[in-house]
Order: C-alpha cells, then sequence, then structure tokens
C-alpha cells in the first residue's frame, strides 16, 4: 500500500488528453462540457503540482512537449482503466447494458445483420442500441475513440484483439446495358480508365484509405454502398461490390460481373472486436457471440 495519496486526479489528465487530442483549450472545453477557464486551470494545476511544463503553445495550437509525451502515454492507459471499471460496476448494477453501440462495416450482409439484431432485442429487451455503419477505416476509428461496444471492422486496432469473421468477396460489376460489354472481349485498366468509377468514400476520418482500383478520373465517390449499387444498376458506373449484394442480381440479369484479365474479385476479412473484453457488460459478450454464430449461416459466393 502506498503511503501517501496521489497529489494529482484522473480528471486533470483526462483534461490533458483532451486538449492535445482536440488541438486546443477551447475544442477540450466544447467537447467536455466545461468552460474554458475550468480547463485551463486544472491542467495549469497539474503542470503545478508536478513542477513541470507538459505542454507548448505552437501558432493556435497546444501540444505535448517531451516530459508531457512520456508521462500522458501511461497517464492514458490509467484513465482508461477507470473508464473501464466504472462501466463494469454499471454493468453489475444493471444486469444488461442500458445502452450498446454497434459499429458495423458496411460490407456486413445485411440479412445477417437483421438475424442478429432480432435475437439480440429478444435477450436484453431495455438495452438502447445505437447501430452505426462504417466504410473501411471507421469502424477501427470508433473503436479507438471509445465509440463502439463491439465492432465489425476489416481490421484489427493494434491495441486490441478480434476474432475473424468472414471474409466478403468484392466483384467488378456494371450493368449488362453499360457501354465496356460491348468491347467484346476481356478488359483491360486502359479501358476502365475510359468510365466512371463509383467508389464508397471511407468513413473514418483520422487515417482515410481507399480500397480497390481507383485509378479512373471520371471517379464518383458515395456515402454508403446502396448509393454505389443504385448507380451500377443504372448504368451510370462500374464498382466492386459485396458479393451477397450483387449475386443475386447476377442471377436475375440486372448485373453482371466484368471479365476483367485480371482483378475481378478481391477479397475483405472482417472481424468481430470486443471494445472492453475485461469490462464487457452481458449485451455487449452476447452481441459478439451472435455475430460469430451467424457465421455458419453467411453463404460463401463466389465469381
Amino acid at each position: 500500500m502506498p503511503d501517501k495519496l496521489p497529489r494529482t486526479t484522473v480528471e486533470q489528465w483526462a483534461l490533458l488528453a483532451a486538449i492535445v487530442d482536440r488541438g486546443g483549450y477551447a475544442q477540450a472545453a466544447e467537447a467536455l462540457h466545461r468552460s474554458q477557464s475550468t480547463v485551463s486551470y486544472t491542467v495549469a494545476k497539474l503542470q503545478e503540482l508536478l513542477a513541470l511544463p507538459l505542454l507548448e503553445i505552437r501558432g493556435r495550437k497546444a501540444e505535448l512537449n517531451e516530459h508531457g509525451t512520456v508521462l500522458l502515454a501511461r497517464a492514458r492507459r490509467i484513465v482508461d482503466e477507470l473508464n473501464s471499471l466504472e462501466q463494469l460496476a454499471r454493468s453489475l448494477q444493471s444486469g444488461w447494458e442500458s445502452e450498446l453501440h454497434l459499429v458495423v462495416d458496411a460490407a456486413f450482409p445485411r440479412a445477417q445483420l437483421l438475424a442478429i439484431l432480432e435475437e439480440l432485442q429478444k435477450a436484453c429487451a431495455n438495452t438502447r442500441l445505437q447501430l452505426d455503419d462504417a466504410v473501411l477505416s471507421g469502424a477501427e476509428q470508433a473503436l479507438t475513440e471509445g465509440r463502439a461496444d463491439v465492432a465489425i471492422a476489416p481490421s484489427v486496432p493494434g491495441s486490441m484483439l478480434g476474432d475473424w469473421l468472414m471474409d466478403v468477396t468484392f466483384i467488378a460489376v456494371a450493368s449488362p446495358r453499360h457501354p465496356l460489354f460491348a468491347l467484346g472481349r476481356e478488359l483491360t485498366l486502359d479501358d476502365l480508365t475510359r468510365h466512371t468509377q463509383a467508389v464508397v468514400r471511407d468513413s473514418g476520418t483520422q487515417r482515410p484509405r481507399d480500397a480497390g482500383w481507383l485509378g479512373s478520373p471520371l471517379r464518383w465517390t458515395v456515402s454508403a454502398v446502396e448509393a454505389s449499387l443504385a448507380a451500377v444498376e443504372a448504368g451510370l458506373a462500374f464498382a466492386w461490390l459485396p458479393d451477397h449484394l450483387v449475386e443475386p442480381r447476377i442471377a436475375a440479369g440486372t448485373l453482371a460481373a466484368l471479365p476483367l484479365v485480371a482483378g475481378r474479385c478481391r477479397r475483405v476479412p472482417l472481424y468481430v472486436i470486443l471494445a472492453q473484453p475485461d469490462s464487457a457488460g452481458p449485451a455487449a459478450r452476447l452481441a459478439a457471440e451472435l455475430f460469430l454464430r451467424h457465421r455458419k449461416e453467411i453463404p460463401n459466393f463466389t465469381a
């Protein structure tokens, strides 16, 4: 047991982290619903108690100095641990969580998602569900920012663990009426550059990335997979789209797979990730379990 209590508080370190993450005192105050004077005083008091400056003002942005970088990295773990402890206490007190945040990559089949949500609703009817779609890095960012209890993502953040769920095959498709099919041969990249490609925008903002071939100068960028699908079905563009969306439409004749010389398909893995496995409540644990259970029911389409 320590022979004296700590001089600094978790609140002080959390406010310091908010200033760094948000880029300034005013932004941190707005995000945390505090006055700017309260934020400034709290962090000034922290530096006074440590007898060590932690921040430097560069232009209009508050940035950590060398000492602050070292100390805040360790303090973040303490703040996260306390948040997890409080979350666990809430779960123990209420039985089920009062609210569950799910972030699901848009490539995950909607039919399976609805089946999972139906089972989840029956098991924990009093838990409010917040469901967000994500594209590319969006689900990973939601996890690292603490905005997801369970996420279905194409990659696992370095500080977390995840279970492989499934591979989604993206197939290059267009309307059978599209001019590319009039060429009557296998298609090259040069052929594609003459036509519009529909791509879905990364919903993440920290490190947005692209996926699939993006060589067309006539690219259309949309915010949802459904919008890309609609543009393709209307004959306005071609795109790489998830197999579970395009296979029924290929069978019905409203879409056709593009006969590319290479790159007709690409596989994207999806993982189920429990944000706080040590302190997750029963609803979050059940949600992760249901995703894994339902993966056996997801057909594995091939082109």
